[in-house]
């Protein structure tokens, strides 16, 4: 008898699993067939957010999104629990969104933001207190070690790009624009955050002091920045903060930004990355920085992203993650200790050739710093000493993310998901070897839900790429599987261009759904990826179509050779962004290896492309040159000239295009161009459009949406 499995809803933001047998019982349309995860039973899961270890290291205040598919909208609650996960109790008892905990007062109250207000209010929930009641909506906050101060993220009205319009217009909806970033992500630039420094007294919290009063610049900075780009010294007497301070074509063309400190007192701002009267070279904006004076000035002029300072413990120093060249997004992030009494600067991840993508100070004598990395398809938690020794504390097949201190030091407090499993918190105990770190897993947010599933298997797999060169893939295996059978198979192609595929859970890439619905996942870690060494993750700027794309080709090609249960007769590719411009480009260049494609906010026309992005610095770095310049370099022309525009004269295989109207880093006319050429061609194809969502999608109707169309484009073309 097939077993058959409903989630229903208890309320609207309550979960619970139920199991039946023989008949399906729905509710609220969210439910589980048999032991398969499927689209409506990930929109039912809980998301771990931000949380909180109280100053004594006893209890983690946290937050859980819950969403409601027929609400279509999500609730964020409060939770808190001992450090060991017992005890876990819910602080959040009203249908409002409440998240960013802190604890204050020494740990004795907690500090949370609802409805646009800070808030606090006992650790078990009483005695709840509006602490700000400002005019605008605070969007981010952080108070100062002796709890004074508190700095205050609020956006303040922007005309740098967009004119105000006429005051007797005020039911106008036009944007009169007169300079670039005049819309950025998926909203028009009419307002930029600003950090304010408030007074803490026994009445609440005043509005508070712009730091940044009357500069044009942002901070945090959009589209992905917060809190975490400012920090208060120890001492409550100085702010360090991230700001790139340009505008316009500017601002538009570089990814230069820098760590200030702004003293209290004085009111004073200086620059850690530049000399005071450091005055910047002039650039060609249509050209990359690459080969341009900006990112020839020695390495005591920072001229990358720098970003998320720290302070240590000890107040001595300020340390903050560093991309050494202007103009390039990808760069390496290295990790800067700056010595606050002598000004020197040290780069202390050398020797890892990776990115250093979140860090946290120790108190340990054996390590200076804790940062997370990723090397050979997997993000594990490494320290590094003053001597730039780095050793590897934990070795899990899973990625680690949002680093903590906690009980004085001697413990790590971290979140950790892999393709088979969703968020969770970790408590790590470093040993001096990492077979000799504890691993401690505190939540077990949707243990209800993945108990009663099938979970699907990954497997790492190498090969030789066209060059000569190692090559390795993830494998994701259907639940249970039975390697004499043969399997609809999918090559997924990673997006960035430079970003991993490590152990990323997705409520949308989910690997572990495409399993579940019967499919063989191939997840090449292509050139271009991190984990594989500076040259490795380089390699794929100005080369879009090139050994990329034959890495792609040789990570297939390996699986139907050596992977009996790979069916070569039903393979497709799928990716977003990156991903889907190499499904643009495969689709051209294949050789008839796949029956279908899936592209998702992918760039199709490359000349289009340039001109179309509000980043320009991305395309200028990737392609080195604007289309219309006469003087282009070579990788400049072969990237034009291998757009996959160029190419749909060789298309032969069915497509389903996928795009967001409110994408501003790749337009939807890419989506659109490239569904309209399919259908022209006489090929079967099929376009998704999402009018309200941006470069992901966000919304649950419009996540389950995706989901279903998704598999219903793979089954038809794969699964006959």
């Amino acid at each position: 008898m097939k077993r058959i499995l409903s989630i229903t809803i208890a309320s609207i933001f309550s979960l619970t699993l139920l199991a039946q047998d023989d008949t399906m019982i729905q509710k609220n349309n969210i439910r589980i067939d048999g032991d398969r995860i499927t689209p409506e039973a990930l929109w039912a899961m809980g998301r771990i957010g931000s949380y909180a270890a109280s100053p004594d290291g006893k209890q983690i205040v946290y937050t859980v999104a819950y969403y409601s598919v027929k609400q279509n909208k999500g609730h964020h609650m409060l939770f808190i629990m001992d450090a060991n996960g017992l005890n876990k109790n819910k602080l959040t008892t009203s249908a409002k969104n409440e998240t960013d905990p802190a604890w204050i007062d020494g740990g004795k109250r907690i500090a949370f933001l609802t409805d646009g207000q800070l808030w606090s209010m006992n650790p078990d929930g009483t005695d709840r207190r509006q602490l700000t009641h400002d005019t605008t909506e605070i969007e981010g906050y952080k108070f100062s070690p002796d709890g004074s101060k508190v700095i205050l993220i609020k956006s303040i009205p922007y005309h740098g790009s967009i004119k105000k319009n006429p005051s007797d217009l005020p039911k106008a909806t036009g944007r009169l624009a007169s300079d670039l970033n005049y819309r950025h992500w998926d909203h028009y630039v009419e307002s930029i955050a600003h950090p304010f420094i408030a007074q803490v007294t026994a009445n609440g919290i005043d509005e508070g002091i712009d730091i940044l009063k009357d500069e044009p610049y942002e901070c945090p900075m959009a589209p992905f920045g917060g809190i975490e780009q400012l920090d208060w010294s120890t001492d409550s007497k100085t702010i360090a903060y991230t700001c790139r301070k340009k505008e316009g074509v500017d601002y538009a063309i570089s990814t230069d930004s820098d760590i200030f400190l702004y003293d209290l007192s004085s009111g004073k701002t200086t620059n850690l990355c530049k000399p005071a009267d450091y005055k910047a070279p002039e650039v060609d904006p249509t050209k990359t920085m690459a080969t341009q004076s900006v990112n020839q000035q020695g390495d005591d002029i920072m001229v990358g992203y720098d970003t998320n300072p720290q302070f240590s413990p000890d107040g001595k120093y300020l340390g903050w993650l560093s991309m050494k060249r202007d103009g390039y997004e990808s760069d390496r992030n290295r990790l800067c200790v700056y010595d606050l009494v002598t000004g020197k600067k040290v780069f202390i991840t050398e020797s890892f050739d990776s990115n250093v993508d979140e860090f946290c100070w120790s108190d340990s004598k054996d390590a200076l710093v804790y940062f997370i990395g990723v090397w050979h398809g997997k993000e594990n938690i490494y320290s590094v000493n003053w001597k730039g020794e780095v050793k590897q504390l934990t070795a899990c097949k899973a990625d680690f993310g949002s680093l903590q201190m906690l009980n004085n030091g001697k413990q790590i407090l971290a979140e950790r998901h892999s393709y088979t499993e969703s968020a969770d918190l970790y408590v790590v105990t470093p040993g001096k070897t990492k077979e000799k770190t504890i691993i401690s897993q505190i939540t077990h947010e949707n243990k209800h839900i993945t108990d009663q599933l099938a979970i699907p298997t990954s497997e790492e797999h190498w090969t030789k790429t066209t060059d000569g060169k190692d090559l390795m893939y993830w494998v994701i295996l259907p639940p249970h599987f039975d390697a004499q059978k043969k399997y609809p198979t999918l090559l997924f192609c990673e997006g960035g261009p430079q970003s991993p595929v490590s152990q990323f859970w997705s409520y949308r890439w989910n690997f572990m759904i495409m399993a579940s619905q019967g499919y063989v996942v191939i997840a090449p870690n292509r050139r271009g990826l991190p984990g594989f060494g500076s040259e490795w993750c380089e390699q794929i700027s100005g080369d879009w179509t090139g050994q990329c794309m034959h890495d792609y080709l040789s990570a297939i090609d390996d699986a139907v050779a050596t992977l009996p249960y790979v069916d070569k007769d039903r393979l497709g590719a799928v990716g977003a962004s990156f991903g889907g411009f190499s499904v643009y480009y495969l689709a051209g260049h294949h050789d008839k290896r796949f029956k279908c494609f899936i592209a998702h906010d992918g760039a199709f026309n490359l000349e289009s492309m340039y001109t179309d992005t509000e980043e320009v610095w991305f395309s200028n770095w990737e392609y080195d040159d604007a289309y219309w310049n006469s003087d282009q370099s070579e990788r400049a022309r072969k990237t034009y000239a291998n757009s996959p525009h160029r190419f749909v004269d060789k298309w032969d295989t069915p497509i389903l295009c996928i795009h967001g109207e409110k994408d501003y880093r790749i337009n939807a006319n890419q989506g659109m161009g490239a569904f309209n050429a399919a259908r022209l061609r006489g090929i079967p194809a099929e376009l998704l459009i999402f009018p309200d969502e941006n470069h992901w999608v966000l919304k649950p109707q419009n996540g389950i949406l995706w989901q279903r169309t998704f598999f219903s484009w793979l089954d038809r073309w794969l699964k006959k």
